[in-house]
C-alpha cells in the first residue's frame, strides 16, 4: 500500500486509529458481532454496514446498528460488551506499516495528534500496546468531544490542542465518517484503504 501525500508544507499531522495506524478494524468487527448477537442479532453482522460506521463514537454505532436490524438494545450494555470483547483481543493488532513509517518520520520535525472515535481507555491501550504513544503528543477520543465524527470537532480540537492551524493540518483517515470530519474542519485529507 502507498500513501498518496498531497503536495505543501504541513505544521501538525492529524491521524485517526483504527484502521489507520493499527489494522484493528477487523478485531473490531468480530467484537461488534459479539456484542450485536448478545443483544438479539440472529444472523452475522453485515460488514459493509460495520466499515461504513468507521470513525464514529461506538455508542452511536450501537444504536445505528440496531436501528438498521430494528433491534431494541441497551446502549450502555451493548457498548460495554463491545468493548470488553475488544479489549480480550486488542493485542493481536498489527500496525499499518506505511501509515506508522510515515508518522515515525514526521514525529522527529512536527507535532502529532491522534483523533479517534474510540473511548479514550482503549484507545490509549492501543497505541501503548502498538509501540507508539511517544510519537503523540495529543490524544483525542470520543470522551473529549460532544459530537464525534462525521462532525469536524475532534479534528479541530486536536489541532487546537497541537497549536497549529487547521488548514495547515494533514489528516490520515481510513472511513468516510471521519473523510468527512477533517474535511469539514477544512484539513486535507489522506485516504488509508482500512479493508486489505
Amino acid at each position: 500500500m502507498k500513501l498518496d501525500i498531497p503536495a505543501g508544507e504541513f505544521a501538525g499531522y492529524i491521524f485517526d486509529l483504527d484502521g489507520t495506524l493499527i489494522d484493528t478494524m477487523p478485531l473490531h468487527y468480530r467484537a461488534w458481532d459479539g456484542a450485536m448477537r448478545k443483544a438479539g442479532l440472529k444472523a452475522p453482522l453485515d460488514e459493509d454496514l460495520f466499515y461504513s460506521l468507521g470513525g464514529v463514537p461506538t455508542r452511536r454505532v450501537a444504536q445505528l446498528i440496531a436501528e438498521h436490524y430494528g433491534l431494541t438494545i441497551d446502549v450502555e450494555q451493548v457498548f460495554h460488551d463491545k468493548e470488553t470483547l475488544f479489549m480480550e483481543i486488542q493485542q493481536d493488532a498489527q500496525v499499518i506499516a506505511p501509515t506508522v513509517e510515515f508518522a515515525r518520520a514526521a514525529a522527529k520535525t512536527h507535532p502529532l495528534a491522534i483523533a479517534s472515535g474510540g473511548p479514550r481507555p482503549v484507545v490509549l491501550r492501543s497505541i501503548e500496546l502498538a509501540g507508539l504513544a511517544p510519537l503523540f503528543r495529543v490524544v483525542v477520543s470520543a470522551d473529549d468531544v460532544v459530537h464525534g465524527k462525521p462532525a469536524p470537532d475532534m479534528f479541530l480540537l486536536a489541532a487546537k490542542l497541537l497549536g497549529v492551524e487547521p488548514t495547515r493540518c494533514l489528516v490520515f483517515e481510513d472511513a468516510e465518517p471521519g473523510i468527512q470530519a477533517a474535511l469539514a474542519a477544512g484539513m486535507q485529507v489522506v485516504r488509508v484503504p482500512s479493508r486489505r
